[in-house]
Formats: C-alpha cells, structure tokens, sequence
C-alpha cells in the first residue's frame, strides 16, 4: 500500500515517481498480539515510574517498525502523446461564400501550432457534407463521437471545431469528452466569419401534392429574417414563376405566414419557383427561393358508353372502366331497335327507358368520353344528337368508336354528321372481311406511346426474334373478322390483312380540332382476353386508348420530360416522327443556356444527360416547340434553411467544457486564428488571444524497483544501543 508518491512528467519522455509501502514480516494477527504486550509493559513502567521506560519506549517503535517491512519503490513511467481532434466542417453551408479557404488556412496555422507543443498530436476529423437524399444537416458531434472512439481514455487534449456554427446535432449535456471521472477536455469553436451574420430565408409551410384540374391551389408561406437585429414588419416581394411564364409579384410581410392560390390548368405536373428580394447585407440568397410541384388530377372522369347490342365485348369494357377507381361509368345497351319489333313486352326488356335527350343534348358536355361499342344507328340517335356527339369532340371531348358489320351499309355511322371527324371510311361492297389474320402494330405504332411495347409484342417484319421483351410470345393472338377501310387519315397504329395481299387499318386515332377520336375496325377484342392461341394485350391496349382519347399526358405522341436526380439533368423526348431533331436547348435557373445531344432510345425514346445540373431552381428544356421543366433542389434543405454563421450554437458546449468561441474573420489571407497552449487538466483553457489544451498526464509504467528502508544491520546496532540506554538508566535508580 502506497503512503506518498510523487511525480514529475516530461513531455517527452522518462518520468520518475517514488513511493513508500510495507511488507509486514509477521502476519498481522501477531504483530497485533506482540504490539499488545508491549502496551502492557510500557503501561506497567510508567505507572511505577520506572526508569528506562522511554528507551524502551523508542526500542518497541524501531522493532516494530522494522518489522512492518518498509521500504522505497522506485517507478519509471513514460509520457505518452495526448491527442487533439480538429474537426473540419465540409457540408454544404461551407460552399458559401469564402468559408471553405478561410477553415483551410486555420487549418494550416493550428498544425504549425500543435507540432509545436510537446507531446500534442493533432488528427483531423472531416464532417462531410450529406448523401445526397439523406438530410440530417451538420453532424458534427455524430463525427466527433467515432473519432473519440478510437482514442484511448485519458489521452484527449481537447477539441477544435472549424465551422459555421450551423450544427444540427448539439448535445443538450456536456459531450463525453474526458476520462470517466475527469472534467471533459476544451471544446473550441472557430467560426469563419468576423461575427454573427444575417440572412433571409423563404419556407414553404404546407403545398399539396395534387390539385384538381380547373381549382386553385393553395400554398402557404412564410419570409423569415435571420439575425442578431432583425426589423419587426419588415416587408418583402415575393415573385412567382409558374412553368417557365411570366413572374408574378406581390409585397409580403416578413415574419407572417402568407397564403398563395394558383389556378390548376393542365394534368400532369405543374413547378412553381418561388422567391423572396434579397435582405440588404445577407450572407446568401440561396435559401431566398423554393420550388414546388403540384400535380393536376381530373376530379373524376366521366365515361358514356353505348353499345349497340348485347355482345362479348361490353363486359371487357365494363371490366377495364370499373376498375379504375378515378372513372364514373355511364352504361346503356341498347336491347331492341325501334325498328325491330317482336312480342317481348316493355316492362319484361328493358330495365329503364334510354334517355337520349338527357345524354346527348342536356349533359353531354359532362363527359371526358364517348364510347359507341358496335353502335348501329336505326333511328335509335336523331341526327342532331349525333351532331352533338361531333361537337363534343371538336370542342375537346374524347370519342372512341368499336365497328363490326353494324358500320356498313346506308345509314350507318359514318353516313351521319359524325362522318365528318371519323378518320376511315368502309365501303358496302367488300368492306368486311372474314378470314383468320393476326393484328400488327405499323411501323408508326411501334413509336406511338398508345401502342409501343405492348406485351408480347409481334416481331418486325423479316425478323425472327419477337419485337417485344426477350423471350416473349412471339405474337398476338388471332381475330376473326375486321372491316377493310377504302380511306384513311390520321395515325394507323395496328393493322389487318385487306384480303387482297395487302393490308387495312386496324387501329386509326385521329386530332379533330381540340377533341380526339379513335376507331378500331374490328369488334372481336374480346378474343384476347379469353386467351385464344395465346391471347394479347387486350386490357392494356384499350387503357391505353381510352386514356389517350382522356388527354393523359403519359400517352402524347409527342413528349419532352425533364427530371433532376442526384445532381443530374435527365432528359427524355418521345417524338412519332424519326427525322425529330436530336439537339435541345437547355436553360439554367441563372438564364445560361447550353446545347445537350439526344441519343436513341427505344420505341421512339430520345434520352439525354446533363452532368452538372445542381444549381437550385427550374431548369427548362425546349426543342423549340415542346418545353419541359425540371426542379433541382438541395440533397440537404436542412443544411441551407439557414445559411447564416453564428456562435450561439456551439458557445454553451464550449462553455461547460471551460472552452472558447472564436471568429476568424473574412479574409482568408488574415485568418485570425487564437494562440494554442498547453493547460492542466480542469483548468480554463481560453484567455485573451489564446485557446488551450488539457494536458492530462496520460503515461504508462516502464520500470520499478524496490529498495528497504531499514536493512537488518541498521535496526539491530539501534535496538542495542537504545536495549543498553534502557539497562543503564533502569540501573540509576
């Protein structure tokens, strides 16, 4: 057991500690009982005052003493090298301005510094920016937490931080710096600025996702003034940009949530690019402005469909448009002509009368589509409904006409007003055609996003491998009878044999004024979805039709799609036409412009790629015609949602660790960068111009030797000399 020690460290080096400590020479229960004795006879010759008593007195101590065997340990210990973190902070606030070269040239002078101080090893430790998607801000302590993991316990100096002071995950205790049971070591914070900064920041509270097309959208949102003095009512404009139109301007109250309503005007997405005026003396306008996307959704949409007479396909219809959840189906099958007569009676055929006035006159503009299924008109539609009918159309409504032998022959269809907007006509004579014969896609089809990579796609002509995925069915199966069309306009994407060694439109879609019209030439569909010789893509390809005659912007012949994805410019244009231009232009959120070369694609796909499109805003592609806009926003909001530098994150950590904040400045060439010091552990480690560092003594034991403190000889020559003083005074008296 230790009494005393003492200890001199050396920076580096050997250091030496002596100690005193025992090593009885009896056991402890004699010692005892010897020390008792002694008592006694000392307590017997002071109470009759004999003489020699304090000689013996002085004898019993030095026996006694020798044999608790004392002696002297001699230890060597070696001064190990403490460490001290300098944390670097390389996240995205860092780009701003010149705080990347002003922590670079701190860097620089703390080295210098730290090889200077004896036995101080400096690591550097890099908080690095987000992966992009991630989010999560600075994490500086996270980062300082592994590094002081790998440190052994007592050799932490302290910590340097080179930062902002933007730090998302300040601990609200003191942080774990420091052996267990020591004060923790100097936490510093370096901030690369001359002193608290101000900024203005745009926050977008809430927006919705999806609007629906013809209501307005509401945003809501607020300016905010980020400072040591901010001015209460200030005021500020905020400028609007919706899909690359011109802006719109209104003045703002800072500091107080404003709502914005736009109208919704078109399906698909919508970017709108928000910004605030800039705030006189600001550190950065890049958190100044936000983009949002709204997606335009149709509320429902309305289907009216007709089929003429009960037959196999009605129930794919029915099937297809129950199933889509955003369609309101309106069905009529008309069981019996007016001119066909028989002896059913009325109330036993139909379920409730047909109301054409209702439908096609009164609340015909409430529907997105009209689909006449193998629709024959025997005095069932006056001609001025099915007048109606082509003007739904041509003001922007959507017709899709299904024809069987019902189509030919005087009065039919195409011999009423609807003639006009239906892309084919079919002769009486020859126009059906009953033969065995497998639908094709043209050439044209295998472009048109309506019939592109249908599955089992037929092989191209002279080609033995399927046209549509490896290992497909190498083609659709059969159709027993379509109509032979005499004339045609519009875009033919399936065709038939014409019985001749020629081909027949099969599949026609056709623009009429703002409307769209569709005609398939066959009403034997329904064949593929009972599987015959394999079946086809039946569902799908009517989905399709149906909702490209619906003005779904998927399915446009003609496409420009732009999208931002890890820092990255993706561009995807769909043409029908293979001599489209390859080149568009691109325009950053800046106004810059740039040349980007589109490469083939399949199925009428052109792709390009931008490389550097990290610049936040709406980016705009054009071919000259189409326009497509992209939103690049930031891989970390939380890292830009306040861009100013600031200490009053970092300087209560600093200051239960007996730590400091310090500015650097803004000028890289004159960083002002504090003196670095040695402290002792538990001591203030800042003062005026300076920072310090904890020197802890973390050392290791290298040696030891033993030496007694009483040899044999020295306590035997003593307790006779003392024995004889004792015999010589006892005989005095």
């Amino acid at each position: 057991m230790n009494q005393s020690s003492s200890y001199h460290p050396v920076a580096s080096g050997v250091s030496h500690v002596a100690s005193v400590g025992f090593s009885p020479l009896l056991p402890m229960p004699v010692l005892l009982g010897l020390g008792a004795v002694c008592v006694l006879v000392l307590a017997i010759g002071f109470a009759l005052r004999a003489g020699g008593t304090i000689w013996r007195l002085l004898g019993f101590a030095v026996l006694f003493g020798w044999l608790a065997g004392p002696h002297l340990v001699r230890a060597t210990w070696q001064a190990l090298p403490e460490t001290a973190l300098l944390v670097l902070d390389r996240t995205g606030s860092m780009t701003v301005g010149r705080r990347t070269a002003i922590a670079d040239a701190a860097t620089a002078r703390l080295r210098e510094a730290a090889n200077r101080l004896p036995g101080i090893a400096l690591r550097t430790v890099v908080v690095p920016a987000a992966v992009p998607g991630s989010g999560g801000g600075t994490r500086l302590f996270s980062a300082l937490a592994r590094a002081e993991s790998d440190i052994p316990a007592g050799q932490l100096a302290g910590v340097i931080a080179l930062t902002d002071g933007q730090v998302h995950d300040v601990p609200s205790e003191p942080a774990a710096t420091g052996a267990r049971g020591k004060p923790p070591v100097p936490f510093h914070a370096l901030i690369v600025a001359s002193g608290e900064q101000a900024d203005r920041r745009l926050r977008v509270l809430s927006a919705p996702p999806y609007a629906i097309i013809g209501h307005d959208a509401t945003l809501r949102v607020q300016v905010e003034d980020l400072g040591p003095e901010p001015q209460p009512g200030a005021h500020a404009t905020l400028s609007l940009r919706r899909d690359g139109e011109a802006p719109l301007t209104r003045e703002v109250q800072v500091g107080v949530p404003q709502d914005i309503t736009l109208p919704v005007t078109h399906p698909g997405p919508m970017l709108v690019q928000l910004t605030s005026s800039p705030l006189p003396g600001e550190v950065s306008t890049l958190n100044n402005q936000a983009v949002v996307q709204i997606n335009g959704v149709r509320d429902r949409l309305r289907v009216l469909l007709v089929s003429g007479a009960p037959n196999q396909g009605e129930r794919v219809w029915r099937r297809l448009l129950k199933a889509d959840p955003a369609v309101d189906l309106v069905h009529f099958t008309i069981l019996r002509p007016p001119d066909k007569d028989d002896t059913t009676p009325l109330n036993e055929l139909a379920l409730i009368a047909f109301p054409t006035r209702e439908l096609f006159q009164e609340k015909i503009d409430s529907f997105d589509l009209i689909i006449l299924d193998g629709f024959e008109n025997r005095g069932i539609l006056p001609l001025a409904y099915l007048q109606n009918i082509a003007d739904f159309v041509r003001g922007g409504g959507g017709l899709l006409l299904t024809a069987g032998p019902e189509f030919i022959g005087r009065g039919s269809l195409q011999d009423t007003p609807l003639g006009d907007i239906l892309p084919v006509h079919v002769s009486e004579e020859g126009g059906l055609l009953q033969q065995r014969f497998q639908p094709a896609p043209t050439a044209l089809g295998r472009r048109h996003p309506v019939t592109a990579d249908l599955p089992q796609m037929p092989p191209l002509p002279g080609s033995s491998a399927p046209g549509g995925a490896a290992g497909a069915d190498p083609g659709w199966g059969p159709w027993f009878r379509a109509l032979r069309a005499d004339q045609s306009h519009g875009e033919v994407l399936l065709d038939s044999p014409d019985g001749a060694g020629g081909v027949s439109p099969l599949l026609v879609l056709d623009h009429v004024d703002r409307g769209r019209v569709a005609v398939l030439l066959s009403d034997q569909i329904w064949l593929w979805s009972r599987g015959e010789a394999g079946g086809g893509p039946q569902a799908e390809l009517l989905r399709r039709i149906a909702h490209w005659l619906m003005k779904e912007p998927d399915l446009e012949e003609e496409q420009m799609l732009a999208r931002v994805e890890q820092g990255h410019l993706l561009v995807t244009r769909r043409s029908i036409d293979e001599q489209a231009a390859r080149t568009v232009q691109v325009m950053a959120p800046d106004g810059s412009r740039s040349g980007l070369r589109l490469k083939d694609g399949r199925a009428g796909m052109l792709r390009g790629r931008l490389e550097q499109a990290t610049a936040p805003g709406i980016w705009e592609v054009t071919d000259g015609m189409r326009h497509a806009y992209a939103a690049s926003q930031p891989d970390d909001p939380e890292e830009i949602a306040d861009l100013r530098a600031t200490a009053t994150k970092l300087a209560p950590v600093a200051a239960r660790s007996g730590g400091a904040t310090a500015w650097l400045g803004d000028d890289p060439a004159h960083v002002q960068v504090p003196e670095l010091r040695l402290v002792t552990a538990g001591a203030t480690a800042h003062g005026s111009g300076w920072i310090g560092l904890a020197r802890t003594g973390a050392h290791v034991v290298t040696g030891t030797r033993i030496d007694p403190l009483l040899p044999p000889w020295v306590v035997l020559a003593v307790l006779v000399a003392l024995l004889f003083a004792a015999w010589r005074r006892e005989g005095r008296t």
